[in-house]
């Protein structure tokens, strides 16, 4: 679904679990500066809406589960 709609998995992951309201901080992988700059670029991206709801739709994400806005 991700490919569908040209969304990284790594940014839909990041910002998933930091949409949750118990999670304050998520801390990637970086061995290297250009890893630290992919993880912003990933948690800075824009996701569209109706990834969130397909994922949703698929019974990929909980009803009750919190998605980024």
């Amino acid at each position: 679904m991700c490919t569908r709609y040209n969304v990284p998995l790594k940014a839909a992951a990041l910002q998933f679990v930091l949409a949750h309201p118990a999670v304050t901080s998520v801390i990637p992988g970086s061995s290297y500066p250009e890893h630290v700059r992919d993880n912003v670029a990933m948690i800075q991206r824009n996701i569209p809406a109706d990834l969130w709801g397909e994922l949703r739709n698929e019974g990929l994400i909980a009803d009750g589960a919190p998605v980024p806005r």
